[in-house]
């Protein structure tokens, strides 16, 4: 290669390197190392962004333990933290329906994510035991926002928060498709060993005090009976056919999450001779949870 071939060489591999530093720095947070601030709704959800983040992110969560996602009302410092917050993972849990606006209203930079689009929902009238006999039902109530509790449909969730950091942290692209890949494989593992586990259990029936987990009922051949109606204690004449029904298909555990009295589960746990069991659908370590769920939801169906 000639003298000029060679300069010619060096001045195109130097515009290449000025180039390169010119696109890493266009993101706020490529040079500087510092990390990306992240609000997610539930407690779930911060466990699936650090899964994909890990140490680029520093999430923070709504929604405090031992509190309902369907009452809950942001406290004065988490949203004075939402105006330094670059990314909120909404979900569609109740909560946002009224604070999703004032939260996105606080920072005009932040960037609002839902990570339930491309999911189709179940009506949380349609868990309930009598739907079969009313059809109608399935139609009406509103949409089950228990995605989080369905392996497969984490997956979606993490497809979609994967584009949201890289969007926001290009330079860092690589990094966070590494472990999505990770994340998204151990999903699949999780699935296919619940799958494995209650293949012969399908079509048995559990109940809950509120209907939590109707998706992963659905995922792995269950179905669930909620003590709950539309969010409220059963009547006395509810409260009777759902003893009745429990007896019939020789329901023995009633599981209840913390979030909620289990007044009324004692009470038909009592009158079936069965017992009460604790699952807590917003536990932060979601996956030994669920794996924790599904044993003792598997005892329970014997």
């Amino acid at each position: 290669m000639s003298m000029r071939g060679d300069r010619l060489k060096r001045v195109f591999i130097g515009v290449l390197a000025v180039t390169g530093i010119f696109v890493m720095s266009f993101s706020p947070n490529a040079q500087t190392g510092k990390k990306l601030a992240v609000f997610v709704s539930i407690p779930p959800q911060k466990y699936f962004v650090q899964q994909i983040g890990k140490e680029r992110v520093n999430v923070q969560v709504m929604v405090q333990p031992g509190a309902s996602p369907a009452t809950y009302e942001p406290r004065p410092r988490q949203m004075a933290a939402i105006s330094k917050t670059q990314i909120y993972f909404a979900i569609g849990v109740a909560f946002e329906k009224i604070w999703l606006g004032k939260i996105a209203a606080s920072n005009p930079k932040l960037r609002v994510v839902h990570t339930d689009q491309g999911i189709q929902k179940i009506s949380m009238a349609a868990h309930h035991h009598d739907a079969e006999q009313h059809p109608q039902k399935e139609r009406q109530g509103e949409p089950d926002p228990h995605i989080w509790l369905a392996p497969t449909l984490v997956i979606t969730q993490a497809r979609t928060i994967l584009n949201a950091l890289v969007e926001n942290d290009p330079a860092h692209r690589s990094v966070y498709e590494a472990n999505t890949r990770v994340f998204v494989a151990k999903l699949a593992a999780l699935d296919t060993d619940l799958r494995t586990s209650f293949a012969d259990r399908q079509g048995r029936k559990f109940m809950v005090f509120h209907p939590a987990w109707g998706y992963f009922a659905h995922s792995y051949g269950l179905q669930q009976v909620p003590v709950e109606i539309e969010g409220k204690d059963p009547k006395p004449a509810q409260l009777k056919a759902l003893i009745e029904h429990a007896s019939e298909n020789h329901i023995k555990a009633i599981f209840v999450q913390p979030q909620f009295s289990s007044k009324s589960a004692k009470l038909v746990a009592k009158e079936i001779g069965g017992q009460v069991v604790v699952a807590d659908p917003l536990a932060s370590d979601w996956s030994i949870n669920l794996r924790e769920v599904a044993r003792k939801l598997k005892t329970a169906l014997k």
